[in-house]
């Protein structure tokens, strides 16, 4: 059964319908079951096929958060669609949203950021946690993950490995099927419920045997090998970085818009957000609030900017002349510039600014 949640779930609730599917799918089967964290990405659907083709049940759980990785609502991330696949080889999947939570652990994570943003043990430890809970209410005997072993220098060293057991408590019910053969077998393992020879040794970056394997088992779609995880691209972290020093009670509306258009940093209080496209200008527009500024050169094409922030007149003046810049009549030496502000709309004239100056405060 293939059961989306695309938004934030009630755990309760989420995981007393699962226990109620889990019982009255397997009334009278014996057989091995495990909860696997699904990505979509290519090693978390080969440790899955690995279940399956030991005729494990498996149940997968794809996470989401407001960083890109997840496939639903954005398409920014690492995932390829999992449900093709699970409708394919007969596994069930669920999507649950970690919500605030998550915002938390990227602030102010435990085991400290990688090269940007990105919280990778703590991440990995709070989805484990998750879970460990649907694992214990379900009565599965581990939980699978893609993970392989050396393949990530932060999250995925032999330490870090068995770090994230003992913070999870998971030692023994934590089955790495790509890199198993290079680990201690698990409790399944041991008691023969899942067959130790039928899973893999890999080590390292190269994804050559993952490839082999896609092919043996018949995975004939999977994403490129990149970490898609917005929270480890430059860019966006930088961006993100900003925001939380400067509103670090930041909501999911700013942190959304961190993904679409050009971002200025005018001064500690403001912050200039100008479209670079119509798809940009429509997220803009749909996620904007009522204490922002927008601004548009109308009459001609233009984007569509937001002055969020403190709306000192020099503010506004600068915004209007960015929004000049980056509209179709930018080569005038003036153009008329829509504010609107609440119910309240205005009109200036104002000369494009010089890039120059707009280089030195890009975010």
């Amino acid at each position: 059964m293939l059961t989306v949640r695309s938004n934030s779930c009630n755990l309760s609730i989420y995981f007393t319908e699962l226990l109620q599917e889990t019982n009255l799918s397997n009334s009278g089967n014996s057989k091995s079951k495990v909860v696997a964290l699904l990505s979509g990405g290519l090693d978390s659907s080969l440790a899955v096929l690995l279940m399956c083709r030991q005729d494990v049940e498996v149940h997968a759980i794809v996470y989401m958060t407001h960083f890109g990785c997840h496939i639903a609502e954005d398409k920014s991330g690492c995932s390829h669609d999992p449900f093709p696949m699970a409708e394919k080889y007969g596994f069930d999947v669920k999507m649950c949203h970690l919500g605030e939570k998550y915002i938390e652990i990227v602030k102010n994570p435990k085991f400290g950021h990688g090269k940007n943003m990105n919280p990778c043990v703590d991440c990995r430890i709070m989805m484990l946690n998750e879970a460990k809970y649907v694992m214990e209410r379900i009565g599965a005997d581990a939980i699978v993950t893609g993970e392989v072993l050396g393949q990530r220098p932060m999250s995925q060293t032999r330490d870090r490995l068995f770090q994230v057991e003992k913070e999870t408590g998971l030692k023994g019910r934590l089955l790495r099927p790509l890199s198993a053969k290079l680990m201690d077998p698990t409790v399944p393992e041991l008691e023969g419920k899942i067959d130790r020879d039928r899973l893999e040794g890999i080590s390292g970056r190269s994804r050559r045997r993952q490839m082999e394997l896609a092919e043996e088992l018949g995975l004939e779609e999977y994403p490129n090998a990149t970490s898609g995880c917005l929270l480890t691209d430059p860019n966006f972290s930088r961006r993100l970085k900003d925001l939380f020093t400067h509103t670090p009670d930041a909501g999911y509306s700013e942190i959304n818009l961190l993904k679409v258009g050009r971002h200025f940093r005018y001064s500690a209080d403001t912050k200039i957000i100008v479209g670079r496209n119509e798809s940009d200008n429509d997220q803009i527009e749909a996620l904007k609030s009522r204490a922002d500024i927008q601004l548009e050169a109308k009459d001609t094409g233009s984007p569509i900017t937001l002055l969020q922030g403190m709306p000192t007149d020099d503010a506004v003046e600068f915004a209007a002349r960015i929004t000049a810049r980056y509209c179709d009549d930018k080569r005038a030496r003036s153009v008329p510039i829509t504010m609107s502000y609440r119910d309240r709309e205005e009109v200036v004239e104002v000369a494009p600014l010089e890039d120059s100056v707009l280089k030195k405060i890009r975010l």
